[in-house]
């Protein structure tokens, strides 16, 4: 795997929390860019997906982002703190990523647990 997640006892029921790190040798850090190598947003949204997936036990497939922000750039060997909430609705989860105390990205994930057969998922619903 391209960076090493651990999950860590959650601050409250119904949330999840990891650390994160992505070494320097990560292929996302060669093109992205060589001079000031910064990790792209769709890798980070893919760790949320991947902490999310671990709890649920299955894999996990996102169906929807809201109020996505990029707010700082993650550079080489940082470590993250990712910190998931369960919404109202099911398959929806809030998160933010964090540098220390600094805010990098945060927003809302809607997903659908992936489940056996031809089955594709749009927009949370099932069409066969």
């Amino acid at each position: 795997m391209w960076y090493s997640l651990t999950l860590s006892n959650p601050p409250k029921p119904g949330e999840i929390a990891a650390r994160v790190r992505v070494p320097e040798t990560s292929p996302w850090f060669s093109g992205h860019f060589p001079d000031f190598p910064v990790l792209p947003g769709i890798a980070q949204l893919a760790m949320v997906r991947d902490a999310v997936s671990r709890v649920s036990g299955g894999d996990v497939k996102v169906s929807g982002l809201r109020r996505v922000r990029f707010k700082q750039m993650i550079r080489p060997g940082q470590e993250l703190d990712v910190a998931i909430a369960r919404q109202g609705r099911a398959g929806e989860f809030t998160f933010r990523i964090t540098v220390g105390p600094d805010l990098v990205c945060s927003g809302i994930m809607e997903t659908v647990l992936e489940t056996e057969g031809p089955e594709m998922v749009i927009k949370g619903e099932r069409q066969t």
